[in-house]
Protein backbone atom coordinates (compact mmCIF):
# COMPACT_ATOMS: atom_id res chain seq x y z
CA UNK A 1 0.00 0.00 0.00
CA UNK A 2 2.85 2.40 0.79
CA UNK A 3 4.48 1.77 -2.59
CA UNK A 4 1.14 2.21 -4.35
CA UNK A 5 0.53 5.47 -2.46
CA UNK A 6 3.91 6.78 -3.64
CA UNK A 7 3.21 5.79 -7.24
CA UNK A 8 -0.11 7.64 -7.07
CA UNK A 9 1.16 10.98 -5.78
CA UNK A 10 2.88 12.23 -9.01
CA UNK A 11 -0.54 12.07 -10.69
CA UNK A 12 -1.60 15.02 -8.52
CA UNK A 13 1.01 17.20 -10.26
CA UNK A 14 1.21 18.47 -13.82
CA UNK A 15 0.86 17.30 -16.54
CA UNK A 16 -1.90 15.15 -14.97
CA UNK A 17 -3.34 17.65 -12.45
CA UNK A 18 -5.51 15.15 -10.60
CA UNK A 19 -4.98 17.19 -7.46
CA UNK A 20 -7.39 15.24 -5.12
CA UNK A 21 -5.11 12.21 -5.51
CA UNK A 22 -2.68 13.89 -3.10
CA UNK A 23 -5.26 13.44 -0.34
CA UNK A 24 -5.67 9.76 -1.18
CA UNK A 25 -1.92 9.19 -1.39
CA UNK A 26 -1.05 10.74 1.97
CA UNK A 27 -4.00 9.03 3.65
CA UNK A 28 -2.78 5.64 2.43
CA UNK A 29 0.74 6.42 3.60
CA UNK A 30 -0.43 7.39 7.08
CA UNK A 31 -2.60 4.27 7.32
CA UNK A 32 0.33 2.10 6.20
CA UNK A 33 2.21 3.29 9.31
CA UNK A 34 -0.60 2.25 11.64
CA UNK A 35 -0.09 -0.82 13.87
CA UNK A 36 3.61 -1.27 12.96
CA UNK A 37 6.91 -0.58 14.70
CA UNK A 38 9.45 2.09 13.74
CA UNK A 39 11.54 -0.26 11.62
CA UNK A 40 8.57 -1.36 9.52
CA UNK A 41 7.38 2.24 9.20
CA UNK A 42 10.81 3.20 7.89
CA UNK A 43 10.68 0.41 5.30
CA UNK A 44 7.22 1.47 4.18
CA UNK A 45 8.31 5.09 4.05
CA UNK A 46 11.20 4.05 1.84
CA UNK A 47 8.84 2.18 -0.50
CA UNK A 48 6.58 5.23 -0.64
CA UNK A 49 9.60 7.32 -1.63
CA UNK A 50 10.58 4.85 -4.34
CA UNK A 51 7.14 5.22 -5.89
CA UNK A 52 6.96 9.00 -5.49
CA UNK A 53 10.43 9.89 -6.72
CA UNK A 54 10.81 6.95 -9.12
CA UNK A 55 7.91 8.34 -11.14
CA UNK A 56 7.95 12.00 -10.15
CA UNK A 57 11.60 12.75 -10.95
CA UNK A 58 12.09 10.15 -13.68
CA UNK A 59 13.21 13.06 -15.86
CA UNK A 60 16.62 12.84 -14.19
CA UNK A 61 17.23 9.79 -16.40
CA UNK A 62 16.51 11.85 -19.52
CA UNK A 63 19.06 14.50 -18.51
CA UNK A 64 21.77 11.93 -17.77
CA UNK A 65 21.19 9.58 -20.72
CA UNK A 66 19.97 11.76 -23.58
CA UNK A 67 21.94 14.93 -22.94
CA UNK A 68 24.62 13.66 -20.58
CA UNK A 69 25.47 10.91 -23.09
CA UNK A 70 25.62 8.21 -20.43
CA UNK A 71 24.68 4.66 -21.40
CA UNK A 72 21.22 3.31 -20.61
CA UNK A 73 22.69 1.17 -17.83
CA UNK A 74 24.75 3.93 -16.25
CA UNK A 75 21.95 6.49 -16.50
CA UNK A 76 19.57 3.99 -14.94
CA UNK A 77 21.96 3.25 -12.08
CA UNK A 78 22.63 6.94 -11.35
CA UNK A 79 18.91 7.73 -11.44
CA UNK A 80 18.17 4.79 -9.15
CA UNK A 81 20.78 5.99 -6.67
CA UNK A 82 19.26 9.47 -6.68
CA UNK A 83 15.73 8.10 -6.17
CA UNK A 84 16.90 5.77 -3.40
CA UNK A 85 18.68 8.63 -1.66
CA UNK A 86 15.54 10.79 -1.70
CA UNK A 87 13.55 7.80 -0.45
CA UNK A 88 15.70 7.76 2.67
CA UNK A 89 13.96 11.02 3.60
CA UNK A 90 10.53 9.38 3.69
CA UNK A 91 12.04 6.34 5.40
CA UNK A 92 13.38 8.63 8.11
CA UNK A 93 9.99 10.31 8.34
CA UNK A 94 8.30 6.97 9.06
CA UNK A 95 10.89 6.04 11.65
CA UNK A 96 10.68 9.41 13.44
CA UNK A 97 6.90 9.51 13.79
CA UNK A 98 6.79 5.97 15.19
CA UNK A 99 9.57 6.72 17.65
CA UNK A 100 7.76 9.89 18.69
CA UNK A 101 4.53 8.02 19.40
CA UNK A 102 6.42 5.28 21.32
CA UNK A 103 4.03 2.61 20.16
CA UNK A 104 2.62 0.78 17.17
CA UNK A 105 -0.84 2.35 17.17
CA UNK A 106 -1.56 5.96 16.23
CA UNK A 107 -4.07 7.92 18.28
CA UNK A 108 -6.36 10.55 16.85
CA UNK A 109 -3.91 13.25 17.92
CA UNK A 110 -1.10 11.43 16.16
CA UNK A 111 -3.06 11.40 12.91
CA UNK A 112 -4.28 15.01 12.91
CA UNK A 113 -1.43 16.79 14.70
CA UNK A 114 1.86 14.87 14.65
CA UNK A 115 1.77 13.40 11.14
CA UNK A 116 0.89 16.67 9.34
CA UNK A 117 3.66 18.56 11.16
CA UNK A 118 6.08 15.72 10.45
CA UNK A 119 5.19 15.89 6.74
CA UNK A 120 5.80 19.62 6.81
CA UNK A 121 9.20 18.99 8.40
CA UNK A 122 10.03 16.45 5.69
CA UNK A 123 9.24 18.89 2.87
CA UNK A 124 11.16 21.70 4.56
CA UNK A 125 14.19 19.46 5.15
CA UNK A 126 14.15 18.22 1.55
CA UNK A 127 14.13 21.82 0.34
CA UNK A 128 17.12 22.71 2.54
CA UNK A 129 19.47 19.73 2.92
CA UNK A 130 22.46 19.62 0.53
CA UNK A 131 21.40 22.94 -1.11
CA UNK A 132 17.81 21.70 -1.32
CA UNK A 133 15.45 19.88 -3.66
CA UNK A 134 11.97 21.42 -3.27
CA UNK A 135 10.52 19.50 -6.20
CA UNK A 136 7.18 17.69 -5.65
CA UNK A 137 5.93 19.72 -2.69
CA UNK A 138 2.36 18.50 -2.23
CA UNK A 139 1.06 22.06 -1.86
CA UNK A 140 2.29 22.91 -5.37
CA UNK A 141 -0.05 20.29 -6.85
CA UNK A 142 -3.11 22.04 -5.41
CA UNK A 143 -2.97 25.07 -7.73
CA UNK A 144 -6.11 23.93 -9.66
CA UNK A 145 -8.08 23.16 -6.48
CA UNK A 146 -9.75 25.00 -3.59
CA UNK A 147 -6.77 24.70 -1.24
CA UNK A 148 -4.91 27.14 -3.51
CA UNK A 149 -6.90 29.86 -1.76
CA UNK A 150 -4.52 29.39 1.16
CA UNK A 151 -1.41 29.83 -1.01
CA UNK A 152 -1.26 33.66 -0.73
CA UNK A 153 -1.67 33.21 3.05
CA UNK A 154 0.79 30.44 3.98
CA UNK A 155 2.55 29.64 0.70
CA UNK A 156 2.70 26.31 -1.11
CA UNK A 157 4.54 24.77 1.84
CA UNK A 158 1.68 25.79 4.12
CA UNK A 159 -0.78 24.19 1.71
CA UNK A 160 1.26 21.00 2.09
CA UNK A 161 0.57 21.15 5.83
CA UNK A 162 -3.15 21.67 5.20
CA UNK A 163 -3.22 18.75 2.78
CA UNK A 164 -1.39 16.51 5.29
CA UNK A 165 -3.83 17.66 8.00
CA UNK A 166 -6.72 16.70 5.74
CA UNK A 167 -5.12 13.31 5.10
CA UNK A 168 -4.62 12.82 8.84
CA UNK A 169 -8.29 13.59 9.44
CA UNK A 170 -9.35 11.16 6.71
CA UNK A 171 -7.09 8.42 8.10
CA UNK A 172 -8.47 9.00 11.60
CA UNK A 173 -12.02 8.89 10.24
CA UNK A 174 -11.26 5.54 8.58
CA UNK A 175 -9.75 4.11 11.77
CA UNK A 176 -12.35 5.47 14.21
CA UNK A 177 -15.39 5.25 11.88
CA UNK A 178 -16.26 8.83 12.90
CA UNK A 179 -17.63 10.98 10.08
CA UNK A 180 -17.13 14.19 12.07
CA UNK A 181 -13.51 14.27 10.85
CA UNK A 182 -14.74 14.32 7.24
CA UNK A 183 -16.94 17.31 8.12
CA UNK A 184 -13.82 19.18 9.31
CA UNK A 185 -12.11 18.40 5.97
CA UNK A 186 -15.07 19.91 4.12
CA UNK A 187 -14.85 23.07 6.27
CA UNK A 188 -11.09 23.41 5.65
CA UNK A 189 -11.44 23.00 1.90
CA UNK A 190 -14.42 25.37 1.84
CA UNK A 191 -12.25 27.95 3.61
CA UNK A 192 -9.74 27.74 0.79
CA UNK A 193 -12.51 28.19 -1.77
CA UNK A 194 -13.72 31.32 0.05
CA UNK A 195 -10.21 32.80 0.13
CA UNK A 196 -9.91 32.51 -3.64
CA UNK A 197 -12.06 35.63 -4.01
CA UNK A 198 -9.66 37.83 -1.98
CA UNK A 199 -7.61 40.34 -3.98
CA UNK A 200 -4.34 40.62 -2.08
CA UNK A 201 -2.64 43.05 -4.47
CA UNK A 202 -3.72 45.85 -6.80
CA UNK A 203 -2.88 46.98 -10.32
CA UNK A 204 0.09 49.27 -10.87
CA UNK A 205 0.36 51.44 -14.00
CA UNK A 206 -0.94 50.31 -17.37
CA UNK A 207 -0.57 46.77 -18.73
CA UNK A 208 2.64 45.98 -20.62
CA UNK A 209 2.89 44.30 -23.97
CA UNK A 210 5.40 41.49 -23.47
CA UNK A 211 7.05 39.19 -26.00
CA UNK A 212 8.84 35.94 -25.15
CA UNK A 213 11.28 34.53 -27.70
CA UNK A 214 11.57 30.74 -27.48
CA UNK A 215 14.51 29.89 -29.73
CA UNK A 216 14.32 26.08 -29.49
CA UNK A 217 18.04 25.70 -30.14
CA UNK A 218 18.86 21.98 -29.58
CA UNK A 219 20.74 21.38 -26.35
CA UNK A 220 23.33 19.11 -27.95
CA UNK A 221 24.57 21.89 -30.30
CA UNK A 222 23.72 24.95 -28.23
CA UNK A 223 27.27 25.63 -27.05
CA UNK A 224 29.04 24.69 -30.30
CA UNK A 225 31.15 27.57 -31.67
CA UNK A 226 29.62 27.30 -35.14
CA UNK A 227 26.13 27.69 -33.62
CA UNK A 228 26.80 30.92 -31.69
CA UNK A 229 26.31 33.38 -34.56
CA UNK A 230 23.22 31.52 -35.77
CA UNK A 231 21.69 31.73 -32.30
CA UNK A 232 22.48 35.42 -31.95
CA UNK A 233 20.95 36.13 -35.35
CA UNK A 234 17.83 34.13 -34.48
CA UNK A 235 17.08 36.04 -31.27
CA UNK A 236 17.88 39.41 -32.81
CA UNK A 237 15.65 38.79 -35.84
CA UNK A 238 12.69 37.70 -33.72
CA UNK A 239 13.15 40.66 -31.38
CA UNK A 240 13.26 43.18 -34.24
CA UNK A 241 9.86 41.90 -35.39
CA UNK A 242 8.40 42.95 -32.03
CA UNK A 243 9.74 46.44 -31.40
CA UNK A 244 6.13 47.40 -30.66
CA UNK A 245 6.32 45.45 -27.40
CA UNK A 246 7.27 47.16 -24.15
CA UNK A 247 9.41 44.22 -23.06
CA UNK A 248 11.07 41.31 -24.86
CA UNK A 249 12.35 38.39 -22.77
CA UNK A 250 14.86 35.75 -23.84
CA UNK A 251 15.49 32.53 -21.87
CA UNK A 252 18.40 31.39 -19.73
CA UNK A 253 21.73 31.57 -21.60
CA UNK A 254 20.00 32.49 -24.85
CA UNK A 255 23.30 34.21 -25.69
CA UNK A 256 25.86 31.41 -25.75
CA UNK A 257 28.92 33.63 -25.37
CA UNK A 258 30.28 35.72 -22.52
CA UNK A 259 29.01 39.28 -22.18
CA UNK A 260 32.41 40.83 -22.90
CA UNK A 261 32.77 38.77 -26.08
CA UNK A 262 29.58 40.07 -27.69
CA UNK A 263 29.20 43.49 -26.05
CA UNK A 264 30.67 45.72 -28.75
CA UNK A 265 29.47 44.12 -31.97
CA UNK A 266 26.12 42.71 -30.80
CA UNK A 267 24.73 43.91 -27.45
CA UNK A 268 25.57 47.62 -27.76
CA UNK A 269 23.88 48.03 -31.19
CA UNK A 270 20.93 45.95 -29.96
CA UNK A 271 20.59 48.20 -26.90
CA UNK A 272 20.66 51.30 -29.09
CA UNK A 273 17.95 49.90 -31.34
CA UNK A 274 15.87 48.97 -28.30
CA UNK A 275 16.10 52.51 -26.92
CA UNK A 276 15.12 54.02 -30.26
CA UNK A 277 12.02 51.80 -30.31
CA UNK A 278 11.23 52.33 -26.59
CA UNK A 279 11.54 48.62 -25.94
CA UNK A 280 13.50 46.91 -23.17
CA UNK A 281 15.06 43.45 -23.42
CA UNK A 282 15.80 40.94 -20.67
CA UNK A 283 18.19 38.25 -21.86
CA UNK A 284 20.16 35.38 -20.38
CA UNK A 285 23.91 35.09 -20.87
CA UNK A 286 27.07 34.04 -19.00
CA UNK A 287 29.09 36.85 -17.41
CA UNK A 288 32.86 36.58 -16.97
CA UNK A 289 34.66 38.41 -14.16
CA UNK A 290 38.27 39.00 -15.18
CA UNK A 291 39.50 39.99 -11.71
CA UNK A 292 38.50 36.69 -10.11
CA UNK A 293 38.43 34.54 -13.29
CA UNK A 294 34.95 33.41 -12.28
CA UNK A 295 31.90 33.33 -14.48
CA UNK A 296 28.23 33.56 -13.61
CA UNK A 297 24.92 32.42 -15.02
CA UNK A 298 23.25 35.77 -15.55
CA UNK A 299 20.37 37.86 -16.81
CA UNK A 300 20.83 41.31 -18.31
CA UNK A 301 18.48 44.24 -18.85
CA UNK A 302 19.13 46.00 -22.13
CA UNK A 303 17.56 49.24 -23.33
CA UNK A 304 16.52 52.14 -21.12
CA UNK A 305 18.76 50.81 -18.33
CA UNK A 306 21.67 48.38 -18.30
CA UNK A 307 21.75 45.97 -15.37
CA UNK A 308 22.85 42.47 -14.44
CA UNK A 309 21.61 39.67 -12.22
CA UNK A 310 23.84 36.73 -11.26
CA UNK A 311 22.23 33.41 -10.40
CA UNK A 312 22.52 32.71 -6.67
CA UNK A 313 21.16 29.18 -6.27
CA UNK A 314 23.04 26.85 -8.58
CA UNK A 315 21.95 23.41 -9.74
CA UNK A 316 24.40 20.64 -8.75
CA UNK A 317 25.82 18.86 -11.82
CA UNK A 318 24.08 21.42 -14.06
CA UNK A 319 25.58 24.76 -13.06
CA UNK A 320 28.51 23.24 -11.20
CA UNK A 321 30.00 19.87 -10.26
CA UNK A 322 30.12 19.41 -6.45
CA UNK A 323 33.13 17.11 -6.64
CA UNK A 324 35.54 18.23 -9.34
CA UNK A 325 37.27 14.84 -9.39
CA UNK A 326 34.11 13.47 -11.06
CA UNK A 327 34.94 15.37 -14.24
CA UNK A 328 36.11 13.10 -16.99
CA UNK A 329 34.36 9.99 -15.68
CA UNK A 330 31.34 10.45 -17.94
CA UNK A 331 30.15 13.27 -20.20
CA UNK A 332 27.36 14.17 -17.76
CA UNK A 333 29.97 15.29 -15.21
CA UNK A 334 31.68 17.54 -17.74
CA UNK A 335 28.84 19.43 -19.37
CA UNK A 336 29.50 22.76 -21.14
CA UNK A 337 29.44 25.79 -18.82
CA UNK A 338 29.21 23.70 -15.65
CA UNK A 339 31.55 25.68 -13.41
CA UNK A 340 29.41 28.72 -12.65
CA UNK A 341 30.18 30.74 -9.53
CA UNK A 342 27.49 31.70 -7.02
CA UNK A 343 26.05 35.18 -7.39
CA UNK A 344 26.06 37.44 -4.36
CA UNK A 345 23.06 38.01 -2.08
CA UNK A 346 21.35 41.38 -1.92
CA UNK A 347 21.60 42.18 -5.63
CA UNK A 348 19.58 45.19 -6.78
CA UNK A 349 16.48 44.41 -8.81
CA UNK A 350 16.66 44.97 -12.54
CA UNK A 351 14.50 47.67 -14.10
CA UNK A 352 12.75 47.04 -17.40
CA UNK A 353 9.80 48.73 -19.10
CA UNK A 354 9.59 51.12 -16.16
CA UNK A 355 9.06 48.30 -13.65
CA UNK A 356 11.19 46.68 -10.98
CA UNK A 357 11.60 43.04 -11.97
CA UNK A 358 12.24 40.07 -9.68
CA UNK A 359 14.49 37.69 -11.61
CA UNK A 360 14.91 33.95 -11.07
CA UNK A 361 16.95 31.70 -13.32
CA UNK A 362 15.72 28.16 -13.91
CA UNK A 363 15.69 26.15 -10.68
CA UNK A 364 15.73 29.26 -8.46
CA UNK A 365 11.98 29.76 -8.56
CA UNK A 366 11.45 26.38 -6.89
CA UNK A 367 12.69 28.08 -3.71
CA UNK A 368 9.76 30.15 -2.49
CA UNK A 369 11.74 31.99 0.20
CA UNK A 370 14.22 33.28 -2.40
CA UNK A 371 11.50 34.63 -4.67
CA UNK A 372 10.00 36.36 -1.63
CA UNK A 373 13.15 38.47 -1.34
CA UNK A 374 12.17 40.37 -4.52
CA UNK A 375 8.71 41.48 -3.36
CA UNK A 376 6.91 43.72 -2.68
CA UNK A 377 9.51 45.92 -4.45
CA UNK A 378 9.13 44.02 -7.73
CA UNK A 379 5.91 44.67 -9.63
CA UNK A 380 6.41 41.64 -11.89
CA UNK A 381 8.52 38.49 -11.89
CA UNK A 382 10.54 36.84 -14.64
CA UNK A 383 11.75 33.26 -14.70
CA UNK A 384 14.23 32.44 -17.46
CA UNK A 385 14.99 28.77 -17.78
CA UNK A 386 16.49 26.04 -19.93
CA UNK A 387 14.24 22.99 -19.86
CA UNK A 388 15.88 21.43 -22.89
CA UNK A 389 17.77 19.07 -20.56
CA UNK A 390 14.61 17.16 -19.79
CA UNK A 391 13.14 16.46 -23.20
CA UNK A 392 9.57 15.20 -23.37
CA UNK A 393 9.32 14.37 -19.67
CA UNK A 394 7.28 15.53 -16.68
CA UNK A 395 9.86 18.18 -15.69
CA UNK A 396 8.75 21.12 -17.91
CA UNK A 397 5.14 20.67 -16.81
CA UNK A 398 6.06 20.35 -13.14
CA UNK A 399 8.30 23.40 -13.32
CA UNK A 400 5.54 25.48 -14.94
CA UNK A 401 3.23 24.51 -12.08
CA UNK A 402 5.86 25.62 -9.57
CA UNK A 403 6.01 29.01 -11.31
CA UNK A 404 2.23 29.29 -11.05
CA UNK A 405 2.54 28.88 -7.28
CA UNK A 406 5.19 31.60 -7.06
CA UNK A 407 2.79 33.97 -8.85
CA UNK A 408 -0.07 33.13 -6.50
CA UNK A 409 2.12 33.41 -3.39
CA UNK A 410 3.41 36.86 -4.29
CA UNK A 411 0.39 38.30 -6.09
CA UNK A 412 2.63 39.09 -9.06
CA UNK A 413 2.43 38.10 -12.73
CA UNK A 414 5.25 35.92 -14.01
CA UNK A 415 6.84 36.00 -17.44
CA UNK A 416 8.35 32.57 -18.00
CA UNK A 417 10.81 32.33 -20.90
CA UNK A 418 12.20 28.89 -21.74
CA UNK A 419 14.55 27.59 -24.40
CA UNK A 420 12.16 25.01 -25.84
CA UNK A 421 8.94 25.22 -23.80
CA UNK A 422 6.84 25.57 -21.88
CA UNK A 423 7.07 29.38 -21.99
CA UNK A 424 4.13 31.17 -20.40
CA UNK A 425 2.46 34.33 -19.23
CA UNK A 426 1.03 33.74 -15.76
CA UNK A 427 -1.26 36.21 -14.01
CA UNK A 428 -1.10 37.22 -10.33
CA UNK A 429 -3.54 34.45 -9.39
CA UNK A 430 -1.33 31.77 -10.87
CA UNK A 431 -3.58 31.25 -13.88
CA UNK A 432 -2.03 30.56 -17.28
CA UNK A 433 -2.86 33.41 -19.65
CA UNK A 434 -0.91 32.00 -22.59
CA UNK A 435 1.58 29.18 -23.17
CA UNK A 436 3.78 27.91 -25.97
CA UNK A 437 4.05 24.45 -27.45
CA UNK A 438 7.19 22.49 -26.66
CA UNK A 439 10.01 21.81 -29.10
CA UNK A 440 9.06 24.65 -31.43
CA UNK A 441 10.72 27.93 -32.34
CA UNK A 442 7.96 30.32 -31.40
CA UNK A 443 7.26 33.84 -30.18
CA UNK A 444 4.60 34.51 -27.56
CA UNK A 445 3.14 38.02 -27.16
CA UNK A 446 0.54 39.14 -24.66
CA UNK A 447 -0.38 41.70 -22.02
CA UNK A 448 0.98 41.60 -18.47
CA UNK A 449 -0.44 43.76 -15.69
CA UNK A 450 2.14 44.88 -13.09
CA UNK A 451 0.95 44.65 -9.48
CA UNK A 452 1.68 46.41 -6.21
CA UNK A 453 1.01 45.61 -2.57
CA UNK A 454 1.68 42.41 -0.65
CA UNK A 455 -0.11 39.16 0.06
CA UNK A 456 -0.30 37.95 3.65
CA UNK A 457 2.47 35.46 2.80
CA UNK A 458 4.73 38.21 1.48
CA UNK A 459 4.12 40.34 4.59
CA UNK A 460 4.68 37.63 7.17
CA UNK A 461 6.55 35.02 5.14
CA UNK A 462 6.78 31.66 6.93
CA UNK A 463 6.51 32.86 10.52
CA UNK A 464 2.74 32.16 10.88
CA UNK A 465 3.29 28.70 9.39
CA UNK A 466 6.09 28.02 11.86
CA UNK A 467 3.89 29.26 14.71
CA UNK A 468 1.01 27.03 13.60
CA UNK A 469 3.25 23.97 13.36
CA UNK A 470 4.69 24.68 16.81
CA UNK A 471 1.20 25.13 18.25
CA UNK A 472 0.09 21.80 16.76
CA UNK A 473 3.10 20.06 18.28
CA UNK A 474 2.43 21.59 21.70
CA UNK A 475 -1.21 20.49 21.59
CA UNK A 476 -0.11 17.02 20.55
CA UNK A 477 2.43 16.84 23.40
CA UNK A 478 -0.19 18.07 25.89
CA UNK A 479 -2.67 15.46 24.67
CA UNK A 480 -0.12 12.67 24.93
CA UNK A 481 0.90 13.69 28.44
CA UNK A 482 -2.68 13.83 29.67
CA UNK A 483 -3.55 10.60 27.91
CA UNK A 484 -0.58 8.80 29.51
CA UNK A 485 -1.62 10.12 32.96
CA UNK A 486 -5.18 8.88 32.42
CA UNK A 487 -3.93 5.43 31.44
CA UNK A 488 -1.65 5.34 34.51
CA UNK A 489 -4.51 6.16 36.89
Amino acid sequence: MALFAGLLLPLAFSPFDYYPIALVSLTLLFLSWQHVDARTAALRGFLFGLGLFGVGVSWIYVAIHVFGQASVLLAGVLTAIFVAFLSLYTAGLGWIVKRATQGVTFSGADFVLLLPVAWLGFEWFKAWFLTGFPWLEVGVSQIPGPLSGYTPVVGALGVSLIMAFSAGLLAYSWESKKLSAVFVIVLVWAGGFALESVEWTSEKDLPLTVTIVQGNVPQDIKWNKEQVIKTLALYQAETEKHWSSDLVVWPENAVTAFYHQVKDFYLDPLAEAARENKTDILLGLPIYEAETERYYNGMMSLGSEIGFYQKRHLVPFGDYVPFEWLRGLIAFFDLPMSSFAIGSDGQALLTAAGQKVGISICYEDTFSNEVLETVPEASLLVNATNNAWYGDSFAPHQHLQISQNRALETGRPIIRATTNGISALIDHRGALQATTAQFEQVVLTGEVQPRQGATFYVQWQRWPLLGLALFMLLVWAYYRQNNSKTQTH
